[in-house]
């Protein structure tokens, strides 16, 4: 993550009319504001596959959404707003002050994991999710090579953990059901 250079805390407005005005995506904490650096092709090419499976897993369902890269999500209790790259909600979408670009009740959220934001990924946003009392599950899947972490709520303090790293692994969802296998989900991911 790279902070953009700032001369004072922006406040929410401020960032929310920034956001609208430049093309670059940036993540907002508590009055600062962090610059979104940009995927690969391989995190492309992961986010494709899990992305048209959801939607086609969906397809007739009106009870669940798919939000692919470019939709914000806003956590009060952290004061943030967060890119995920990939979020299912349940039933009806909540947004923050009616914006069609910011929703606040993520079921599942996806991210895929590069070495700059990898421990960013696993620490700090992800406690920040956790604040969120639809957020139920989390997976973070390597685009290095086979291994996905998949985060799994029991209770509000408490998360079980799942390693896979064989293409032959399936991940299951807990929250609906819905599998793919690690083959899938790297399909044409060139290392």
């Amino acid at each position: 993550m790279q902070q953009v250079k700032q001369q004072h805390d922006y406040t929410i407005e401020e960032y929310l009319a920034l956001e609208e005005q430049i093309e670059l995506k940036n993540e907002y904490h508590a009055g600062q504001i962090i610059a979104i650096t940009g995927g690969t092709f391989n995190h492309n090419r992961i986010l494709g596959n899990i992305g048209a499976s959801l939607n086609f897993h969906f397809k007739g369902q009106k009870n669940y959404d798919v939000a692919i890269g470019d939709v914000k999500v806003w956590i009060p209790e952290m004061q943030c707003f967060l890119y995920p790259d990939i979020m299912v909600v349940h039933g009806d979408i909540e947004y923050y002050q009616n914006r069609q670009d910011t929703i606040i009740n993520p079921l599942v959220i996806f991210e895929v994991l590069s070495k700059p934001t990898q421990n960013y990924d696993k620490g700090e946003k992800f406690q920040y999710y956790r604040g969120l009392p639809s957020f139920q599950e989390y997976i973070l899947i390597c685009q290095d090579n086979y291994h996905v972490e998949h985060y799994t709520k029991v209770s509000d303090y408490e998360w079980r953990i799942t390693y896979q790293d064989d293409p032959k692994d399936v991940l299951k969802l807990r929250n609906f059901s819905f599998e793919m296998s690690l083959a899938d989900i790297y399909h044409k991911v060139n290392w």
